[in-house]
């Protein structure tokens, strides 16, 4: 994963999958028998396995939850009611290759696409790896959750930079920088500014921009409150001492 200034690649994009991947992928044809396809999963130590067809294209995939209801109908009838509620599962029982027991289509994503999609995509998937296909729909690699969670290894270096590339020099122009008004800090993936902000109407506008940084993990401010002169706000009048 590039963390050169704080961004993917030489340009400020933000981190896609490609960048976190795992380029090496396991995967079975359609024919590939139910023992085979135990064996690879132990043997790999991953739950799920994508199928090919062709040179590559992405068919299917085979999870240890289609392999399962083979086990849990040992020697067991299902009932008339979770025949009529699982049909998908129970057709599983009686099936013996990749073919007959993958979930197709197969939930994919994109190697371009931001690691927020393929979060998204995961979730509503309810998936935990997802195949990563090129323009072509063919097979370059395979995305996990933590994979996706590698964004928040990002020194806090690299990240204070880019909040103030995206954040700090376009709402407080006059004000960035360490030396003036304004700072950004960040431990441990927290983004803390500092300082004094006249117009606190942008501190909201701060905070999604901070958020939006891959690899944030909260934002917060210890901000000096402006004087009323300052804020254009009448002084308070009290009883003289």
């Amino acid at each position: 994963m590039d963390t050169t200034d704080g961004t993917h690649g030489t340009h400020g994009t933000p981190y896609i999958v490609s960048d976190v991947m795992t380029h090496t992928v396991v995967a079975i044809g359609r024919g590939a028998p139910f023992k085979q396809i135990v064996a690879t999963l132990e043997q790999w130590r991953i739950s799920a396995l994508p199928v090919l067809e062709g040179e590559g294209r992405v068919v299917g995939v085979v999870s240890e939850a289609d392999l399962l209801p083979k086990e849990e109908y040992r020697g067991a009838q299902p009932s008339r009611l979770e025949a009529l509620r699982r049909p998908a599962e129970l057709a599983r029982v009686g099936a013996v290759t990749a073919g007959e027991l993958m979930t197709s289509p197969a939930v994919c994503v994109h190697a371009r696409a931001t690691l927020a999609e393929a979060a998204r995509i995961m979730a509503r998937g309810r998936v935990k790896r997802l195949p990563v296909v090129d323009l072509q729909g063919l097979l370059v690699g395979v995305v996990s959750r933590g994979d996706l969670l590698k964004v928040f290894l990002r020194p806090d270096e690299d990240i204070a930079a880019e909040v103030r590339r995206k954040a700090l020099d376009p709402l407080f122009p006059a004000e960035a920088g360490e030396d003036g008004p304004v700072a950004v800090s960040v431990v441990d993936g927290v983004v803390v500014f500092g300082g004094r902000i006249r117009d606190t109407s942008l501190v909201p506008v701060a905070a999604r921009l901070a958020r939006a940084v891959e690899g944030v993990v909260d934002v917060t401010f210890d901000l000096d409150r402006p004087a009323a002169a300052d804020r254009h706000l009448p002084p308070v009048v009290g009883p003289m001492s």
